[in-house]
């Protein structure tokens, strides 16, 4: 079995060697980048499967790192800052990551987030159930074996996270689905009642498909119970 590959994004030597030793002793093989220039060489010459980003970082910041990559690489992203702000993490999920750990942070707990990323995305990359199907609303086309969406024929970049929430409500049409259902599906834990990581997907679905964020049509906000695809037809101006 090849060892998983994953790419720590850190300035901070002291932690950086500390939490690149406890995953190594799990099994990964960790590099270790101090800025976007040594990420990207990282990137571009070794088959990462996961990114750890630090935000605070020399130069370009991990919310623009994020942001920049997230057209061209698809692996989850798990994002790490000492701030303890949420419009940090509303900031972070809406550049594209994938999850959002706050420092200083339990080795444990970023280990559990690791596999359950990793989980998720390879359950969904071998699926057999991805059949050569596409879902079609109009102007919008899913298409759910391939993993490409696009609107009137024109592509839109979704991360990993953003595709798997699009699938669970498009399967899902005109049924409304708790948050909670969504957090164990996608995320791989419970929802904790605080935890703003399916609302910032949702807003950015909302964004790249051209939905209105403060009226939205197609995916409504159901108070008290969840999220509802409404199914109807997409329609683009």
């Amino acid at each position: 079995m090849m060892a998983t590959h994953l790419l720590l994004v850190e300035d901070d030597q002291k932690l950086a060697e500390a939490t690149r030793a406890f995953l190594n002793n799990h099994g990964y093989i960790v590099h270790w980048a101090m800025n976007e220039k040594r990420c990207r060489k990282i990137l571009q010459s070794e088959p990462i499967e996961l990114m750890i980003l630090d935000i605070m970082l020399p130069g370009k910041s991990g919310f623009d790192i994020c942001r920049d990559i997230r057209e061209t690489y698809h692996i989850p992203i798990i994002m790490l800052t000492a701030r303890s702000n949420d419009l940090d993490q509303i900031r972070g999920l809406d550049c594209g990551a994938d999850d959002y750990i706050y420092k200083p942070v339990e080795p444990l707990v970023l280990l559990a987030r690791i596999k359950n990323h990793l989980k998720r995305y390879q359950a969904i990359s071998n699926s057999p159930d991805q059949v050569s199907q596409e879902l079609i609303f109009g102007a919008l086309t899913i298409n759910l074996r391939s993993r490409k969406v696009t609107m009137n024929e024109e592509p839109i970049h979704l991360t990993d996270g953003e595709f798997s929430l699009l699938k669970e409500l498009v399967i899902n049409a005109g049924n409304i689905i708790s948050r909670d259902e969504l957090f164990r599906k996608i995320v791989g834990r419970p929802y904790n009642g605080s935890d703003r990581t399916i609302d910032g997907r949702i807003s950015r679905l909302r964004k790249k498909l051209g939905d209105d964020q403060h009226n939205p049509i197609y995916i409504k906000s159901i108070r008290a119970k969840g999220y509802l695809f409404t199914g109807e037809d997409w329609v683009t101006e």
